[in-house]
C-alpha cells in the first residue's frame, strides 16, 4: 500500500523528542571468585611475611628400657614474604556535567568511579592469577605481588615445563610439549594434594577446560540428564567426588589471563589476600573546571602453606 498524496508523515517532521532509555544496560562480567573467596587478613607494611613449617616424615621409634634420651634434630620455620601492589585508576569529569540532564545516571562522576571500582577488582583477580614474580620496586617502578603459579610447586603435573622456585621469587616457564587436561592428570594432583595433607576446596579453571571436566567419568561427579517433563538437557558438575577430596569446579574467566594455562586447585583457607589500603575513592586536588577522584587498593597475595594446594600445569 502506498500513503495519500500530500501526507506530512514523521520523517517530515522536526522536533521530535528524542526515546532515550534511562537504564544503561551493561553485562560484561564482573565476578572475581578466587579474589572473593580469599579470607582478607590486614598488612601492615609493604612486604607482608608468614611463616610456613612441616611434620617430618614417620619412622622407626623403639628404644631401650633406661636409654639416655637424645634431641632429635629439629628443623626451623621458612620464612615467606609477598610484596604489596598499588591498583590506582582516575575519573576526571568536566564541571559541565553537573548542569546536564542525562539519561540513566544523575551525575557522571558516581556512575563512572562505581564502574571503575568494578574494572579494578577484576584487575585485582586477575593480578591473583598471574604467572608473575613478585618486585620490590622503586622511586621509579612499581611493586608487583607474586601470583599462584609462582608458589604452587609441591603438587603438581606438567609435561616438560619448568616449576617456579615456590617463594614468589620466580615464575613457571611454560614447556614446548603441553599436554591435554585429563581425568587421570587431575586425580593425580588430588592424590598428590592429600599424601602432603591437603584438603582440597575449590578448582578454578577456563571454560575449556571446564567443558573436559564436564566428560569426567564417575557416579559421584557429572550430572547430565533429561527430563522428560520439560524436555531439558541438563549438563553440570555440581561437585567432583574422590578418595582424596571433594572439590568445587569454578569456571574463572582471569585465570585464562594468567599468561600459562593451567588448572589451580585450592585449599581455600591457605590463601589470604592482605590488605594495606582498602579500596577507596578520593577527590584529587582540583586544577581547573573538572572534578578528579581516583580509586586505590593495596594489597598482595598470602600463600600460607602452597603444599596444601596443586596446580596442573602446561596443558593445552
Amino acid at each position: 500500500m502506498t500513503q495519500p498524496t500530500g501526507t506530512f508523515d514523521s520523517y517530515d517532521m522536526e522536533g521530535i523528542r528524542e526515546d532515550l532509555s534511562d537504564i544503561i544496560y551493561d553485562v560484561s562480567p564482573e565476578d572475581t571468585p578466587f579474589y572473593s573467596k580469599c579470607k582478607k587478613t590486614t598488612a601492615k607494611n609493604t612486604l607482608h611475611e608468614w611463616q610456613t613449617d612441616a611434620l617430618r616424615d614417620s619412622g622407626d621409634n623403639a628404644h631401650v628400657e633406661g636409654d639416655d634420651t637424645v634431641a632429635d634434630t629439629r628443623t626451623p620455620t621458612v620464612r615467606l614474604g609477598n610484596y604489596t601492589q598499588i591498583f590506582k585508576n582516575a575519573v576526571v569529569i568536566p564541571d559541565t556535567d553537573s548542569g546536564l540532564d542525562k539519561a540513566g545516571r544523575a551525575r557522571e562522576m558516581g556512575y563512572q568511579v562505581l564502574k571503575t571500582a568494578k574494572e579494578q577488582k577484576l584487575d585485582i583477580e586477575r593480578a591473583l592469577f598471574l604467572n608473575n614474580a613478585k618486585a620490590v620496586g622503586s622511586s621509579t617502578v612499581a611493586r608487583e605481588l607474586a601470583g599462584v603459579p609462582t608458589w604452587v610447586i609441591t603438587n603438581t603435573d606438567l609435561s616438560d615445563g619448568t616449576l617456579a622456585t615456590g617463594d614468589g621469587t620466580d615464575v613457571f616457564t611454560a614447556g614446548v610439549l603441553p599436554s591435554p587436561f585429563d581425568q587421570p592428570t587431575f586425580d593425580n594432583v588430588m592424590q598428590q594434594m592429600w599424601t602432603t595433607g591437603g584438603k582440597p576446596d575449590t578448582v578454578y579453571l577456563t571454560a575449556p577446560q571446564m567443558e573436559l571436566a564436564l566428560g569426567f567419568i564417575g557416579n559421584n561427579n557429572q550430572r547430565s540428564t533429561i527430563k522428560a517433563e520439560s524436555e531439558k538437557v541438563i549438563k553440570h558438575m555440581d561437585i567432583y567426588v574422590t578418595p582424596w577430596g571433594t572439590v568445587e569446579f569454578m569456571p574463572s574467566r582471569e585465570i585464562a589471563k594468567a599468561g600459562i594455562k593451567y588448572v589451580f586447585i585450592a585449599q581455600d583457607d591457605m590463601w589470604k589476600v592482605a590488605v594495606l589500603r582498602a579500596t577507596k575513592n578520593t577527590p584529587l586536588a582540583k586544577t581547573g573546571d573538572s572534578t578528579k577522584r581516583q580509586v586505590v587498593t593495596e594489597l598482595t597475595l598470602q600463600a600460607c602453606n602452597e603444599a596444601a594446594s596443586g596446580a596442573v600445569y602446561d596443558i593445552t
